[in-house]
């Protein structure tokens, strides 16, 4: 059976790959849009917090979809999934 996009496990999966890039990946309370930036040669991703596991998801994507990630940092059970995310475009 084909994982749901929308899943906790798929949500795991895209933090995964952040994990282990050189973006640190941080979840905060507020009310503001979540995206990326660079902080003194740190490379920040900051979601909200209170986002359902969609919205979670959608967010990395869509950021996923902007960034640069060194590929060669990444496992080989990431760089799969990685091109299996490119593959399918996304699905944003």
């Amino acid at each position: 059976m084909p994982e749901k996009k929308n899943s906790k496990s798929y949500l795991n999966k895209l933090e995964d790959i952040f994990s282990e890039s050189d973006y640190f990946l941080r979840y905060e309370k507020g009310n503001f849009k979540s995206g990326w930036c660079e902080l003194k040669n740190h490379k920040v991703i900051i979601v909200n917090k209170y986002y359902a596991t969609e919205g979670k998801i959608s967010t990395l994507l869509n950021i996923l979809n902007t960034v640069d990630l060194e590929i060669k940092n990444l496992s080989d059970k990431n760089k799969k999934f990685l091109a299996e995310l490119h593959q399918n475009k996304l699905k944003l």
